[in-house]
């Protein structure tokens, strides 16, 4: 068994068997290049192949990594329209690897992270049905009755945009750097936010981080996504600040927060474009919409400074990660645009 940090193989082997896992052979595992918040592992034996989820070794903050919520709503979503990857097991406490974790099957497919990987799927239409595969599965996911597959109890569906802006706003003191620069503009946007909160659109399941390199697509037909991963900020509420959230990541910034990102890239339909497809495919109206994007952006802002805080903290996230914080003034100055 090959030993990674913050992976202790043989405590996991022993706990598949305890739950009835199939195991063959040795397991082996290696850390999956990419992520910037929960670490993620490839994990396998000599039949099958497993990605396990869990918090990062440093520099956590209150409410993020939460284990047990990703994978519920993966289990719940099995049977849906809503392409998931088989749920596996769990364990909500350290008793096992010393924090929680959570695993499910692989599924073979293209993740495409960047623009190279973009670029090889095809020509601009191939591209353009890819995204709006992308955008009808997420439109998908906000029909789910979330009482129908057991979610009735994922989150408080009213109050949704109120806790997101103060949520936000409380996160940013947590990470943010001694006598950070755009301390002032960040807290400018969120009292512009909170006293511009409207009516909430409608209640539904949230992905939270939607966009394509979250997803898993078919290595035969990259028009059809085989899976959506990375569900740790889900949870029941405004199904807009979904759909926003996904056009926020356009934004030519986000390159610092995940370098040469493929959903900011140029190949990729503009923000506008990107608004009106999920708006077709939902067959819903996108009122209030400056208020969504603009809480969108300050999300990313203040994601991108934990990034770079849990880099500071020794938190065993990608290398580099500690200036990835210069994410932070482009996105709250477009929230600020957008909103003035």
């Amino acid at each position: 068994m090959t030993e990674l940090e913050g992976l202790d193989l043989a405590a996991l082997d022993r706990h598949l068997r305890e739950v009835g896992v199939p195991r063959s052979g040795e397991l082996r595992a290696e850390l999956i290049a990419g992520g910037r918040s929960n670490l993620t592992f490839l994990v396998g034996d000599d039949a099958s192949e497993w990605v396990l989820r869990r918090p990062p070794l440093h520099g956590l903050t209150p409410s993020a990594h939460d284990m047990a919520r990703e994978y519920k709503v993966v289990a719940a979503l099995a049977g849906t329209k809503v392409p998931v990857a088989r749920a596996v097991t769990m364990s909500d406490d350290d008793s096992v690897l010393g924090a929680p974790f959570q695993m499910v099957e692989r599924v073979a497919g293209l993740v495409v992270r960047h623009t190279p990987q973009l670029a090889a799927l095809g020509d601009e239409t191939v591209i353009s049905n890819v995204v709006d595969s992308l955008i009808q599965v997420l439109a998908d996911l906000h029909e789910v009755d979330p009482e129908s597959v057991g979610l009735g109890d994922f989150g408080k569906a009213s109050g949704y945009l109120e806790r997101q802006v103060r949520r936000w706003g409380s996160q940013w003191d947590l990470v943010k750097r001694d006598d950070d620069p755009s301390d002032a503009d960040v807290r400018k946007l969120h009292q512009r936010l909170a006293e511009s909160v409207p009516e909430q659109s409608r209640a539904s399941i949230v992905h939270g981080d939607y966009r394509i390199d979250n997803t898993i697509l078919d290595a035969d037909d990259p028009t059809k996504v085989a899976a959506v991963l990375d569900w740790e900020m889900s949870t029941l509420g405004d199904p807009l600040s979904d759909a926003a959230l996904m056009c926020v990541y356009r934004l030519p910034a986000f390159n610092e927060v995940h370098d040469d990102a493929a959903w900011a890239c140029d190949l990729m339909p503009p923000t506008d474009d990107l608004a009106q497809r999920y708006a077709l495919a939902s067959g819903k109206p996108l009122d209030h919409w400056d208020f969504y994007m603009a809480l969108g952006y300050f999300k990313i802002a203040i994601i991108a400074a934990g990034i770079a805080y849990r880099a500071r903290m020794g938190g065993g996230v990608a290398e580099g990660t500690d200036e990835v914080d210069r994410a932070v003034r482009p996105f709250v100055a477009a929230g600020l645009h957008i909103l003035s």
